[in-house]
């Protein structure tokens, strides 16, 4: 199908005899933000390595834009247009918020071992840098050090950095983990405006976020997929209530 950007087939994942991944079928259609739930240990972690090929599957096939890319090496997958954010925090802490963001514009451009070029050479990247910062909230923060910027506008210049890279895919993991109401509420509106032009796949753990943000849903528990639909289909669904409610979780 045309408008399938991504997708699995019978993906599973074991581990010396536990498997944590088991025939997972995922379709992530091109334009949408698609969520992936569920409870501690249902396995979307081990999901986002396989298809940034942190991992290997044990069986399966993995396509992005009808291609196979089962086999291909993390930085071939991210060439391709899949970037991974927020797994760890992709910033520089002692280089400011636009020297990040410029290294980031230099990494796409393949210059960012050019250490030999003059300062002046860079100025290029620099507007294209601050259009970025602005574009995220961080204008006022432009010159700051990434290490003295609160939780939440960490994130944001995370998103930065990401969006830096031009994807075409992005993969968002927990991209709320730890940040207050009014962070939520700025990062929720960053995501909704990047998704508008490319395709994003989340996990994340707030439910408010995802009935507001997500266009499909995943259930993931014990390494299968429960169900898959919009958000009110999933929160009626008894055996999704069970999981995150019941003692199906943990």
């Amino acid at each position: 199908m045309t408008d399938t950007i991504l997708e699995t087939v019978g993906l599973t994942k074991e581990f010396a005899g536990f498997t944590a991944v088991r025939d997972v079928s995922l379709r992530v259609r091109r334009g949408t933000i698609h969520a992936l739930i569920g409870p501690n240990g249902a396995g979307k972690t081990t999901v986002f390595n396989l298809l940034t090929k942190f991992l290997d599957p044990t069986a399966g096939r993995i396509l992005y834009k009808g291609r196979d890319i089962t086999r291909e090496k993390a930085a071939d997958v991210a060439r391709l247009g899949i970037v991974r954010s927020f797994q760890i925090s992709a910033v520089f802490p002692h280089l400011s918020v636009r020297e990040n963001v410029r290294l980031a514009l230099q990494r796409r451009l393949g210059t960012s071992f050019h250490f030999w070029k003059p300062e002046s050479s860079l100025e290029v990247l620099h507007e294209r840098a601050d259009a970025l910062i602005a574009a995220v909230g961080l204008a006022e923060f432009t010159h700051a050090m990434a290490v003295e910027l609160p939780y939440g506008r960490k994130r944001a210049l995370e998103i930065a950095t990401t969006l830096a890279l031009d994807p075409e895919m992005l993969l968002l993991d927990e991209p709320m983990a730890g940040l207050g109401h009014e962070d939520i509420a700025r990062i929720s509106a960053l995501i909704r405006e990047a998704a508008k032009n490319r395709s994003v796949l989340m996990v994340e753990h707030n439910l408010s976020v995802v009935a507001d943000l997500s266009d499909t849903i995943t259930v993931l528990t014990r390494g299968r997929i429960l169900t898959q639909g919009t958000y009110a289909e999933v929160a009626k669904n008894p055996e999704v209530i069970e999981a995150y409610m019941g003692t199906g979780h943990g």
